[in-house]
């Protein structure tokens, strides 16, 4: 067995990722990678090799793919050109250290033509990059993280009079835990699933965004009623707060607050309304083994599933 290649260890994902493979995969196959030197040293004790990679330069990531056959590359938390460039050189890196097998971490709607969201652009952009190289792929394309509704239960709980308002309408999304999707990331790093497949990693059941409020309201005993608005109301409630329109310029800094940018929260709303990321599978059970967590499983241990903060590192 050759070694696997984890890239962002320092965040949420793949922290996840990196404790759970540590316990499927012997240590000295493993290389744990990161932009921040210091969150490395986390994994001092581990027995992992650690090694820091600088996903805008193209000659240094090559040093830290090096000797690794197998790469699991976390998608980066920005978006845009800035995200394409770290990707394109991730693979580029990949492909010239001899990496024999590339795992993505892609997102649901990567495959409709028409669905054309801030997030999932880089994406599509990312997996057809991999796809033109001579290299074994495995696309993971996650549904949205349960914990960003988590957060928005708790914001209007809290904070709008029990009203969630935003653009989703009655569309469907199978909503899944963070936790989860870094669980079938780590097994499919691991040696689980086929080469050249892509897997849908989603939540046991396609819901619309009332039928989740409802959950959760019925589970915390805290009522949250939905209210849908245009994406022009969407924007202009996003813009009130200061919330940026993307990822780009000073957003790290507003992301300790906000861990989002609003193009990429009303583009998205939009592609659920219009049905375009709806994908509800067994795909996470056939790679874990397991089912994955419902809706009413993650707000029974809901202090346990905060957004937390976003890195924007490279």
């Amino acid at each position: 067995m050759g070694k696997i290649i984890m890239t962002g260890v320092d965040g949420n994902f793949g922290g996840y990722a990196a404790r759970r493979i540590l316990e499927l995969v012997p240590a000295d196959k493993l290389i744990f990678t990161s932009p921040n030197k210091e969150k490395l040293k986390a994994y001092e004790n581990t027995g992992v090799e650690l090694r820091y990679a600088d996903f805008s330069d193209l000659e240094q990531l090559k040093e830290a793919f090096q000797g690794g056959d197998t790469l699991l590359l976390i998608s980066m938390p920005f978006v845009g050109e800035r995200r394409k460039t770290a990707h394109k050189n991730a693979v580029d890196a990949a492909v010239a250290c001899g990496v024999k097998r590339l795992i993505y971490t892609s997102i649901v709607g990567a495959g409709v033509e028409e669905c054309d969201t801030y997030e999932v652009t880089d994406h599509k952009y990312t997996e057809a990059y991999i796809k033109e190289q001579d290299i074994n792929y495995v696309f993971l394309r996650d549904s949205q993280y349960a914990e960003a509704m988590v957060s928005a239960f708790e914001e209007a709980y809290n904070n709008t009079n029990g009203v969630l308002s935003n653009n989703m309408g009655e569309g469907h999304m199978a909503f899944i835990s963070r936790d989860d999707c870094a669980e079938a990331a780590a097994n499919v790093a691991a040696g689980a699933g086929d080469n050249n497949v892509i897997y849908y990693i989603s939540g046991p059941q396609a819901l619309t965004i009332s039928e989740f409020l409802q959950i959760a309201s019925d589970t915390t005993g805290r009522k949250v009623a939905y209210n849908s608005i245009t994406d022009d109301e969407m924007y202009a409630f996003f813009d009130s707060l200061g919330v940026p329109r993307n990822t780009e310029g000073k957003w790290a800094e507003a992301a300790k607050n906000f861990p989002f940018c609003s193009d990429g929260m009303v583009t998205f709303g939009r592609a659920i309304r219009l049905e375009q990321m709806n994908n509800c599978t067994n795909d996470f059970e056939t790679l874990t083994g397991r089912k994955p967590m419902s809706v009413n499983e993650i707000f029974e241990n809901i202090e346990s599933h905060k957004i937390g903060n976003r890195t924007s590192t490279e």
